[in-house]
């Protein structure tokens, strides 16, 4: 059975992103592990609080969690638990729940773009950026409907062992979806080969193209309107500090303001 992780903060972004994950788990035979990191409300935080009163408050979060693992149980037939702390380190608590649950993927909601989360990030890019496991960025007003079209956006990495293609094919044949390889070959680069896979992406669902431009993230865009792509699956480049701020990692911005799920598949699994 596949475990899917959805950390849950009750914004709007991230009821949606469990309503996504909902239909993913149904569509894959899984079951989901809500999680949450309880923290105070701010006017609460700055004032005095006995130990039962903060009790109360966790055990009110507890409460909405299970609401929410009836309701996955009770409209979608999905096996549901729910895991939740108090002041937990988000990123930090999906990699051990990860790891606990031997899980197959982590689930996050993703608000609106804005100029500070384009460049600092926020919990969800910052997930995608640190975790080693796959994590599927779910922007507001996306809706699962299947996967009939998945765009993998090629940046001519190393793909160690063949894990990231293996992957694309498992979801390509659980969801019976076309799949398009896109590479965007800046002018100073040489072209890449299909060949580059092996056969490992070759078959009548699968396509492999080549661009040339210096605007990558605008090509990756504009492909995905042109084949009606349902995901998008890119491989984040792991960065420091200020190479980072300078770089902007291309998956980073595109789950920030992508208009379909992002699928980031790290390659150190």
């Amino acid at each position: 059975m596949k475990t899917i992780i959805v950390a849950v903060d009750f914004s709007r972004e991230s009821d949606n992103s469990l309503r996504y994950a909902a239909g993913l788990a149904k569509k894959m035979d899984g079951r989901i592990v809500l999680f949450n990191s309880f923290n105070l409300p701010i006017h609460i935080a700055n004032s005095y609080l006995p130990a039962s009163a903060l009790k109360n408050l966790e055990d009110e979060n507890k409460k909405v969690l299970k609401e929410k693992c009836d309701w996955l149980t009770n409209s979608f037939s999905v096996e549901a638990t729910y895991e939740s702390g108090f002041l937990l380190e988000v990123v930090d608590e999906l990699e051990k729940l990860f790891r606990k649950y031997e899980a197959d993927l982590i689930v996050m909601g993703m608000a609106s773009e804005s100029v500070a989360q384009d460049l600092f990030g926020n919990t969800t890019t910052s997930a995608i950026m640190k975790l080693s496991f796959p994590v599927l960025a779910v922007p507001e007003g996306a809706e699962f409907t299947g996967m009939k079209n998945i765009l993998f956006a090629y940046d001519g990495i190393e793909m160690k062992q063949d894990v990231i293609p293996k992957k694309i094919k498992e979801l390509a044949k659980t969801f019976e979806a076309n799949v398009e390889v896109f590479h965007v070959k800046r002018p100073t680069e040489k072209s890449v080969s299909a060949e580059v896979f092996g056969e490992d992406l070759k078959g009548d669902r699968y396509l492999y193209k080549e661009v040339e431009s210096t605007d990558i993230i605008k090509e990756i865009e504009a492909e995905m309107k042109q084949i009606n792509a349902d995901i998008l699956i890119m491989v984040p480049r792991k960065y420091g500090f200020w190479e980072s701020l300078l770089h902007r990692s291309k998956t980073r911005v595109m789950a920030s303001g992508s208009d379909v799920p992002v699928l980031s598949l790290p390659v150190s699994e």
